[in-house]
């Protein structure tokens, strides 16, 4: 039998109008039902029966009355927080931080630990994911999603770790385990991809749905966002911009040995300390030297200046292929380089391209990569637990 096209049939509609009436009480706080109604354009009678079968399945819950008019209060409903919890986690060298949300969104719990002292990552994953859970009251049967951030390469296909050029302990086959583990799905991304995450949800790229975002930190990465999604390319290398081979460094031939890539060689966080001791501007941390340039006034403008032109040769071979009409300059220095660095990479690209981008500092400024695994853990769930309103 050839397919067709499903009619519009009660039960498809009946989801349809108990996920919208979800995503308004998430968006609007608690509502009664006659408003509800108002707002999804159902009958006093259907938004009744919606709310009935959203408060059968503990999906909402009365949190109040309201008070006015004739007759008896009206009950206000919201979404149940408790209904389901996330765990995003962001994994550094030296450290994994771990928060736990319900699905609200609201941020109920945060641990941080070394991992100095160990080799054991799945140790280090599951203590962290059940100490934030524990935090939040949750029982990690009601982590519906845990989401990992991490540096290096996400095989698309897979959804394994293939390369972390500072996380040598994490290799194929993690994620496998992490899912044994903690009986829970689990998924690893590109932390510099979840910083654009975060910052098309409540940062610079807000209403951006095309733009790229350049992490400047210890290492150098790009996210790609088009269309509101990320592009990942076909190994999940794409944005390892860190790898451009660029003039003025060595360029090393065997990447499996960990050898400093050549754009990471020239704009990374330890180039950018030898740059500031060039200047006379020495600092304990890349990001330091480049608050101390831009406190410095005219006398930091040379060392700002120099910063630009090497960010603009990776920006600029980013930007003659994608044309992206924004930029969004993230991680430590491009944090701290705010507004000032940010129109003059502007500036650099737009002299040595035919291509002109709005450069703009980063709009977070704690922990993109934690809350965009968070959003990234959110929408997933949600389509889950929204989706599935009808038994």
């Amino acid at each position: 039998m050839s397919a067709t096209r499903l009619p519009g049939t009660p039960r498809l509609l009946r989801a349809l109008n108990d996920r919208a009436a979800l995503e308004l009480l998430l968006e609007q706080g608690p509502l009664t039902r006659a408003r509800l109604g108002e707002l999804t354009g159902l009958s006093k009678v259907t938004a009744s029966q919606l709310v009935e079968r959203l408060e059968e399945r503990g999906l909402v819950a009365r949190v109040g009355e309201q008070a006015g008019g004739r007759g008896p209060n009206a009950q206000l409903y919201a979404v149940r927080p408790g209904s389901a919890y996330v765990v995003g986690v962001d994994v550094g060298a030296e450290r994994v931080v771990a928060a736990c949300a319900d699905i609200t969104g609201a941020v109920v719990s945060r641990v941080e630990q070394s991992t100095r002292d160990t080799d054991d990552p799945v140790g280090v994953v599951h203590n962290a994911v059940v100490q934030a859970a524990s935090g939040a009251g949750a029982a990690l049967s009601s982590v519906r999603r845990v989401v990992l951030g991490t540096p290096g390469l996400v095989d698309p296909a897979s959804g394994d770790i293939t390369f972390a050029f500072n996380l040598p302990r994490w290799h194929r086959g993690l994620l496998a385990a992490l899912r044994e583990d903690l009986a829970t799905p689990v998924v690893f991304e590109n932390d510099v991809n979840l910083a654009a995450v975060a910052e098309a949800q409540s940062g610079a790229a807000r209403e951006n749905r095309d733009f790229v975002l350049v992490w400047v930190g210890a290492g150098v990465g790009l996210a790609i966002m088009l269309g509101g999604r990320l592009h990942h390319g076909s190994s999940g290398a794409a944005g390892e911009i860190g790898y451009l081979p660029v003039p003025g460094v060595p360029i090393p031939r065997d990447v499996s040995r960990r050898a400093k890539p050549a754009f990471q060689q020239l704009a990374g966080a330890d180039a950018v300390l030898a740059v500031a001791r060039d200047h006379g501007l020495p600092a304990d941390s890349a990001a330091d030297a480049v608050r101390a340039a831009i406190a410095a006034g005219t006398a930091g403008g040379p060392l700002l200046d120099e910063l630009a032109r090497r960010l603009a040769l990776g920006v600029a071979s980013t930007c003659v292929v994608l044309d992206p009409p924004l930029v969004v300059l993230a991680g430590e220095v491009g944090q701290a380089g705010g507004a000032a660095l940010a129109e003059r990479v502007q500036h650099e690209v737009a002299a040595i391209t035919l291509v002109r981008p709005r450069v703009v500092p980063t709009g977070l400024t704690e922990e993109p990569i934690l809350h965009g695994a968070l959003r990234t853990a959110l929408d997933a769930v949600r389509d889950e637990v929204f989706g599935s309103t009808v038994g």
